[in-house]
């Protein structure tokens, strides 16, 4: 299995490398700091491209730079993900927030485009993940450019499914992770955070939060599927019975099942 993993240095994005390659699969990703995780992952000596999420020649020079290197990919994974700028939309710095929407959503999706022709044509299991977050279905306060562009994946998803018949979309919420992405809402504060201030506060200090190693168990039953059961669709980490042949079956009779509707159509 060759996988590319995009923010390969994010918290899960390294504990996903380690597993895989650990399995003899070969890894490979992106960076953008030579921080902590880069640093594990270099000393595993798993190749790692820089590249700048926010930057349109970044990510193309980057994109061209891991083709030549895999050459034909069967798993591609796209783990980056900020939170940034946190409060009502009508206080926060635009800029940041539009940036955030580029990061979150549409540049992913301008490396997915520069990605696409290096899928491997021969191989039947070509595989690309998203992670989901919070707000899908309701208002999550002081997050929106965050949460839109989750959504915007979610839908997306469906739209590649139909549209790229030989490869599986599909896009997993992995739940309350203790992870770096939390630092903008305990930087924040409760002035700009609100409630969700506090909640990130016990959650983090408590016992309640996924552990990484099942996120990473969702994603390989992902992948494990056929893309009629599992392309197209939105999961869940910790409410799905993933792994259960009882949810195959039911993802077999619904295909609206996990994907985004209008509530009572």
């Amino acid at each position: 299995m060759k996988v590319i993993i995009i923010s390969a240095t994010s918290d899960i994005g390294t504990e996903m490398c380690l597993h895989w390659k650990k399995k003899g699969w070969e890894v490979s990703g992106t960076y953008y700091s030579q921080a902590d995780n880069y640093k594990k992952l270099n000393q595993e000596k798993i190749p790692l491209f820089s590249c700048n999420l926010l930057d349109e020649e970044s990510i193309d020079q980057t994109a061209s730079l891991l083709g030549s290197h895999i050459q034909k990919w069967n798993l591609l994974i796209f783990a980056p993900g900020s939170q940034i700028p946190v409060g009502s939309f009508d206080k926060v710095n635009i800029n940041e927030w539009s940036s955030s929407v580029h990061l979150n959503f549409l540049n992913q999706m301008r490396m997915l485009h520069r990605l696409l022709p290096f899928k491997d044509p021969n191989s039947k299991e070509k595989t690309v993940l998203f992670f989901a977050g919070g707000g899908t279905n309701n208002a999550v306060i002081n997050y929106s450019a965050y949460t839109v562009s989750k959504i915007a994946l979610i839908k997306m998803c469906e739209l590649l499914d139909a549209e790229i018949p030989d490869v599986k979309f599909s896009i997993i919420g992995p739940g309350w992770v203790k992870t770096k992405i939390h630092n903008a809402t305990l930087k924040a504060g409760g002035d700009w955070a609100g409630d969700n201030f506090e909640k990130t506060q016990l959650k983090l200090n408590s016992n309640e939060c996924v552990p990484i190693q099942k996120v990473i168990d969702s994603f390989e039953w992902v992948i494990s599927q056929p893309k009629k059961i599992v392309s197209g669709r939105n999961f869940s980490t910790v409410f799905d019975e993933w792994g259960s042949e009882k949810l195959v079956r039911q993802l077999a009779d619904n295909k609206d099942m996990y994907k985004l509707r209008r509530f009572g159509n």
